[in-house]
């Protein structure tokens, strides 16, 4: 039986209510303050009989009026802060050659018995009272100020910092093994890194066999690859497996305001590591502290940012010894890391971790299926061509919204069918069956464009296979056309024709129907410009540019503001795309002339269907032509 958890009484309201309660006291007699008058306004006073008692301070020269209630009211414009139930007060001061015995004596003789004051004559002696009540006000106040930091101290504690004064500190977290249960078995795909990363972690728990060669130890290991597709991952495994200290943190936790804290925690970070070498120490998402420095000098410029990058690099390989610790790293941003952190002696290795292929896709299907009740029908190897392009946690992805859509349909095993509407719905977005967003023609000109799209990318031989065609609104398209991408690495000339011919099919039967374009294209169109300055800048595919690349694979010209090519080339380049378009958007025009009433068919049928498959193309316009 699991034991109650114990319930500590919150003191926070406690202090919070007490300072509102001393603030009170403090300040709730403000309206009884003691008012200033001159000698000659309190002698009227004395002799008009409006004044009750008078104290005298003999030693201080200074007394204090009671007035009597009755002649309150004569002096409110005076002393205007009074209240009608307590008699007011004030203070007036004298010379010292002032006789009060004398003076108050001669007034009170002139006034009648009834109008006479009260003298209380006293010398000014040590208020003990007061004194202690500001000693125990500052003792207070100290003591809140203690308590106010032990709590921020123990907020800063759980993200890590442990105390205001201990700013400077690693926020790097060493791996609990019993939490870290994340092996190389459960790292599908990834067959090249993987290796490499487990050469890393052999090294460390039989370092005899590599060191009786003569070998080393690699100093660094630089994980790079897109979003998603399995490098904190690997770092996880490494700490499941490695029999050594593993520190953990992120690029990011070295940036901060304070001047000096980014390298003060790469100083302490690594004195830690070096306690407990050999060990590991990973830090995710490097390029936050190890962007290349200079490339926005003068006008953004981040001197603690780059000053915490050269301790970074001094701890990795500088003057002192650093043996015995393995750093291990992660990012996607690779090309904007400064040169000096990528350089051997530091990181070693840069492991590149790519986006699966499709046995690679098929592992990590398997991996993540064996927590989910799957129809024995399933394709894998189906669901891997259809995912082409995923990363392992898109993947991941897919499979638990496969999980949750079965679940929603009141399924008892999970099918084929809720993979395939899992995988749509993260490559579209959320499918819309009873949208009533688009009127008859406007349906009709998405049916039509659609099939535009499906009809060109059936008919050209280097376009990617169609799967299916929907007209039913997903995201915030009114309608898909799916493909299944090639795993090819290298596109010719004639494959990205193609494909750009297939970008442009939906507009050119809109054009072609309604004999006007419309706004539909408008992604179409984006990625078609994009692949033709591409093919004309970047890939020299253009005759009159010539065999001339402007790709910068460096990430260095985005900060530049002179261009590698002059206005000329430029205007060229610019024609050049224009022409090339125009060449797509002829070819493309005359494919669907030539094959009108096939292209008409596929539409009414989308609209009768809304959804069609290869198999209902294959009706219509025979086998995909292929090369």
């Amino acid at each position: 039986m699991p034991k109650n958890k114990k319930t500590t009484f919150n003191f926070s309201w406690f202090y919070f209510l007490l300072v509102l309660g001393i603030f009170y006291l403090l300040f709730s007699n403000r309206g009884f303050q003691v008012q200033r008058a001159e000698w000659p306004e309190v002698k009227q006073m004395l002799q008009n009989g409006d004044v009750r008692q008078i104290n005298f301070v003999r030693n201080d020269f200074r007394g204090t009026v009671s007035l009597r209630p009755e002649s309150v009211e004569k002096y409110l414009d005076r002393f205007g802060n009074v209240y009608p139930d307590r008699s007011p007060q004030f203070d007036f001061m004298v010379s010292g050659k002032f006789d009060p015995e004398a003076t108050f004596e001669e007034i009170n003789q002139q006034l009648p018995a009834e109008r006479r004051f009260k003298v209380v004559m006293e010398n000014d002696n040590t208020d003990w009272s007061d004194i202690i009540q500001w000693v125990i006000m500052g003792v207070f106040f100290v003591a809140m100020w203690m308590f106010m930091i032990r709590g921020f101290n123990r907020n800063m504690g759980q993200g890590g910092a442990g105390s205001i004064f201990n700013v400077g500190k690693s926020t790097g977290k060493l791996a609990d093994k019993k939490q870290v249960n994340v092996t190389f078995k459960d790292v599908a795909g990834l067959y090249g890194a993987k290796e490499e990363v487990m050469e890393l972690v052999d090294f460390l728990k039989n370092p005899k066999k590599y060191t009786s060669l003569g070998a080393k130890i690699p100093k660094g290991a630089l994980l790079v690859g897109p979003p998603g597709t399995g490098k904190t991952l690997l770092a996880k495994a490494v700490a499941g497996e490695a029999n050594v200290p593993f520190f953990s943190i992120s690029g990011s936790d070295f940036v901060e305001m304070f001047v000096g804290v980014g390298a003060s925690r790469v100083r302490d970070l690594f004195a830690q590591a070096k306690a407990k070498a050999p060990c590991i120490v990973f830090i995710d998402e490097i390029d936050a502290v190890g962007r290349a420095r200079g490339k926005n000098a003068g006008f953004s410029g981040n001197d603690e940012r780059e000053n915490t990058l050269n301790q970074l690099l001094t701890e990795m390989d500088g003057f002192g010894s650093n043996s015995g610790v393995i750093i291990l790293a992660a990012t996607n941003r690779a090309d904007i890391l400064d040169k000096a952190l990528m350089r051997a002696g530091r990181f070693d290795r840069q492991i590149d971790v790519e986006l699966p292929e499709l046995n690679e896709r098929v592992d990590i299907f398997k991996v993540h299926l064996k927590k989910i009740k799957v129809d024995p029908t399933f394709d894998i190897e189906k669901m891997a061509k259809h995912t082409s392009g995923f990363s392992g946690a898109d993947i991941a992805n897919v499979c638990n919204e496969a999980a949750l859509t079965a679940a929603r349909k009141n399924k008892d095993i999970v099918s084929q069918e809720d993979f395939m509407e899992a995988a749509d719905r993260i490559i579209g977005g959320l499918e819309r069956k009873n949208s009533t967003i688009m009127t008859p023609a406007e349906k009709r000109t998405t049916a039509y464009h659609e099939a535009g799209h499906a009809l060109v990318g059936w008919l050209l031989p280097y376009a990617d296979p169609i799967l299916k065609v929907s007209l039913i609104p997903r995201g915030r398209a009114l309608g898909l056309t799916w493909h299944l991408p090639s795993e090819r690495k290298i596109l010719a000339k004639s494959h990205m024709m193609d494909r750009m011919c297939v970008l442009l099919g939906g507009r050119v039967a809109e054009e072609i129907v309604n004999g006007e374009p419309a706004t539909g294209a408008l992604n179409d169109l984006e990625r078609l410009t994009q692949m033709a300055y591409s093919m004309v800048q970047f890939y020299g595919m253009n005759s009159k540019v010539g065999q001339l690349s402007f790709f910068d694979s460096t990430g260095a010209r985005g900060y530049e503001f002179i261009k590698p090519y002059s206005e000329k080339t430029a205007e060229l380049m610019d024609a050049e795309v224009r022409a090339l378009v125009e060449s797509i958007h002829k070819k493309t025009e005359k494919l669907i002339r030539d094959n009108f009433q096939a292209f008409e068919k596929l539409a009414a049928l989308l609209l009768e269907k809304e959804v069609i498959l290869s198999e209902d193309i294959e009706e219509i316009l025979g086998p995909k032509v292929t090369a």
